[in-house]
């Protein structure tokens, strides 16, 4: 969920496209993220904490991999589509990563996925983070970066890929002013090093066209529609025409890069 300062939830899980945002994530960014969940040994026993897991994918690989003897804390400040998940080893919790402590310490994994980009206080949430770590424990951060590129059309060669952009921008522009940093995720390798991390590293993906990034760019803004009208960034026409080209299947839709981040204490 995305957390939107005196002015309600900019992306609210109990509105009707979050599951289909959410699906779109579970194709576009799951095998990214098992890929490096693999990398770093996540096995049988582990105790793990899924920061703002929002669903169920990375919560349910991840109590498959730890099994019976291991422990899944999962977290969000909205658990509505974690119920699913709710048996052992998962244990589900609401919990404001931004302000609250950490709902335990000695975890052998901490991972965020698309979180701390909207979270006001991200010096503290990964604060938090770090301290709920064991000696040796993975932390592992993956996060947009808007900034890196901000287009939804990085071929912007028409008329229907200028709308699409121009929507994107004020998209950004209501992230913006909700205290969302849109140039974060590129910070996180230094973050992790100054919070005294060892063996960091990242890389970065960027879905350039896929089924997944037309089905979450239909429901984001078909999600934020009246923030945008509210905001005179986009009219009723405009966001009616760029949905009817988006359902043409005529247009390549980016997403931000994620990039990933991971390292361990020492």
């Amino acid at each position: 969920m995305t957390r939107t300062d005196g002015d309600g939830y900019l992306l609210d899980n109990r509105q009707s496209e979050a599951a289909e945002r959410f699906d779109a994530f579970t194709d576009l960014f799951d095998p990214v993220t098992f890929r490096h969940l693999e990398r770093l040994g996540v096995g049988p026993g582990w105790r793990c904490w899924e920061v703002g897991a929002g669903g169920t994918s990375v919560v349910s690989w991840l109590a498959k991999k730890v099994g019976p003897t291991g422990r899944v804390v999962a977290t969000d400040i909205d658990t509505t589509r974690l119920a699913a998940a709710a048996r052992p080893p998962v244990e589900v919790r609401v919990h404001d990563v931004g302000a609250e402590e950490p709902p335990g310490h000695g975890f052998d994994l901490v991972h965020a996925r698309l979180v701390l980009v909207h979270v006001p206080d991200r010096e503290r949430a990964l604060a938090a983070m770090v301290r709920a770590l064991r000696p040796g424990g993975r932390l592992l951060i993956e996060d947009a970066d808007p900034a890196l590129q901000p287009l939804v059309c990085p071929d912007e060669h028409g008329p229907e890929q200028r709308l699409a952009n121009r929507l994107r921008q004020g998209f950004r522009s209501l992230l913006a002013d909700r205290g969302a940093d849109l140039a974060y995720g590129r910070k996180l390798p230094r973050l992790l090093r100054e919070a005294g991390l060892r063996q960091v590293e990242a890389d970065a993906y960027f879905p350039l066209t896929s089924p997944a990034c037309t089905a979450l760019e239909a429901a984001t803004v078909r999600q934020i529609r009246s923030r945008l009208v509210e905001a005179g960034l986009a009219t009723d026409e405009d966001i009616d025409r760029h949905l009817a080209n988006v359902a043409s299947g005529t247009m390549d839709l980016a997403t931000a890069p994620m990039i990933s981040a991971w390292g361990r204490t020492a």
